[in-house]
């Protein structure tokens, strides 16, 4: 059994172009019952400079072109097409994600790699109309995009594979090496992953992957003098003081949120119950585009509501390792108690509990949990809650919900239900969101889109092709005849 065999393993780290135990260990645990999955050599500064400067010898060295580059990302892509059961056992072991959707992410993570071969090969510029004026008259104008150099990439716990991808893909395709600090919690997934391109053809010291103390690890990736570009994936308050602690450098950031679904009147309600079901709920909430605030009209909202509850009643509680589990445990103790603590203010201060609210499993899990017409500052409304609760309120008209959904400091994506094509024009013009997604929940992410938010939640969009343009710069040549 894949599970068994991980929970066997010392992981090393890979370090230019080599796989070195440094003599600290960090242990790797399952968010569920605290058992051992593994251990991981602990990474620190100094390895940080070796890493930083053996991709950045590799990138002025290596002969790597795109064509190769597009090769190795496919050759990757059909390498975990072969293990997604491996793969999906990794992350369901020290995620705690159900091992259906650690199955889906790893999938996932073939696609995030095709796209990312894709680009590679279609990398290109352009040309500058140099004759429009007459100063240019007799010039020939291109402009090329460019890599950075090495790229500093910090990755986030819950997508430990597929959004390690999508930092790794794009970088790879656009011509950068990569200095990267997988989530502590979730680091092993990313060193196969790294395995996995290794075996593909990537170049010796092309990419690091160091774990480690973010204070220690990801300070050194962010503030090393040869990474020219960081991509981070997390909080807001890490992701924007990362942003001004080097505003010489391109940082790109995809942050959190708390997303809204809104159901008109005139929208199919119990589709969008239905699936709310699920991606309110899906990895215990732990997705920065988790089903968080459900607007629903007034004149539906008693049957939505009631929908809404028994489908959330029905979902199976527990070990990520069964088949059958819908919901699994909070990264940590901490996170679950943290949640607890937000749905417990939120009812003392006037939400009703709707189902849900308690620990569950012998205090493992947290029971999947919707509020209703929580007050406007109670946490559960206008933070990012990051765990396996919704808060639900109704509307009277269409346009007091676009300006519920807008009344928070993110904006990442939203979802609207409606059959009215005008209303769904007027929603994709009015929310504030880097996504509105009409007749679909804002948890829906296809790999190749463009995603990233505004405000709050971030700078950048990622998905292959638009990473790409974000991890490199544009070049402009002009030649005299």
């Amino acid at each position: 059994m894949a599970t068994q065999d991980l929970k066997a393993v010392d992981h090393k780290l890979l370090v230019a172009g080599e796989w070195v135990e440094t003599g600290n260990w960090d242990e790797v645990n399952s968010p569920y019952d605290g058992s051992p999955v593994g251990r991981v050599a602990q990474g620190d500064a100094e390895l940080i400079d070796r890493a930083a400067r053996a991709a950045h010898e590799a990138f002025e060295t290596a002969d790597f072109p795109q064509h190769a580059r597009a090769e190795t990302l496919e050759r990757a892509a059909e390498l975990v097409g072969e293990r997604i059961e491996e793969l999906a056992a990794a992350i369901a072991a020290e995620a705690g994600k159900p091992i259906k959707t650690a199955t889906v992410e790893a999938t996932r993570c073939v696609d995030t790699l095709r796209f990312s071969a894709v680009e590679a090969r279609k990398l290109t510029g352009g040309t500058v109309p140099m004759e429009a004026s007459s100063s240019g008259a007799g010039k020939l104008g291109v402009m090329l995009r460019v890599p950075y150099g090495v790229v500093g990439a910090i990755s986030p716990f819950n997508f430990p594979l597929n959004l390690v991808a999508h930092k790794l893909g794009p970088a790879i395709a656009a011509g950068n090496s990569i200095v990267l600090k997988p989530a502590g919690q979730t680091p092993i997934s990313a060193l196969k992953l790294a395995e996995i391109l290794l075996e593909a053809g990537l170049p010796d010291g092309w990419l690091s992957v160091v774990p480690g103390p973010g204070s220690e690890v990801g300070n050194a990736i962010v503030e090393h003098e040869l990474t020219k570009a960081i991509t981070f994936t997390g909080s807001a308050g890490v992701g924007w003081g990362i942003r001004s602690s080097v505003p010489h450098k391109k940082v790109n950031l995809e942050l959190g949120s708390n997303a809204p679904l809104i159901v008109n009147e005139d929208g199919d309600w119990e589709a969008a119950a239905d699936k709310a079901r699920i991606h309110a709920y899906s990895h215990a909430g732990q997705s920065c585009i988790s089903i968080q605030r459900i607007l629903v009209h007034e004149a539906l909202a008693d049957a939505f509501t009631e929908r809404l509850v028994a489908n959330v009643e029905k979902l199976v509680v527990g070990d990520p390792l069964d088949p059958d589990t819908d919901v699994g445990p909070l990264i940590t103790g901490e996170d679950r108690d943290r949640v607890k603590e937000w749905i417990d203010e939120a009812v003392d201060a006037g939400a009703e509990l709707l189902t849900g609210g308690e620990l569950v499993d012998e205090d493992r899990c947290l029971a999947p949990t919707l509020l209703g017409a929580p007050p406007r500052d109670a946490k559960v409304w206008c933070e990012e809650i990051f765990g396996p609760v919704a808060t639900i309120d109704r509307f009277a008209d269409f346009g007091e919900a676009l300006r519920m959904a807008n009344d928070s400091k993110f904006g990442l994506q939203a979802g609207v239900f409606t059959r009215d094509m005008g209303r769904g024009l007027e929603a994709a013009e009015t929310l504030e969101f880097g996504g509105v997604l009409i007749n679909e929940v804002p948890t829906f992410r296809a790999d190749q889109q463009p995603y990233g938010g505004v405000k709050d939640s971030g700078n950048t969009r990622e998905g292959p092709a638009y990473a790409v343009q974000e991890l490199t710069e544009e070049r402009f040549i002009t030649l005299q005849g």
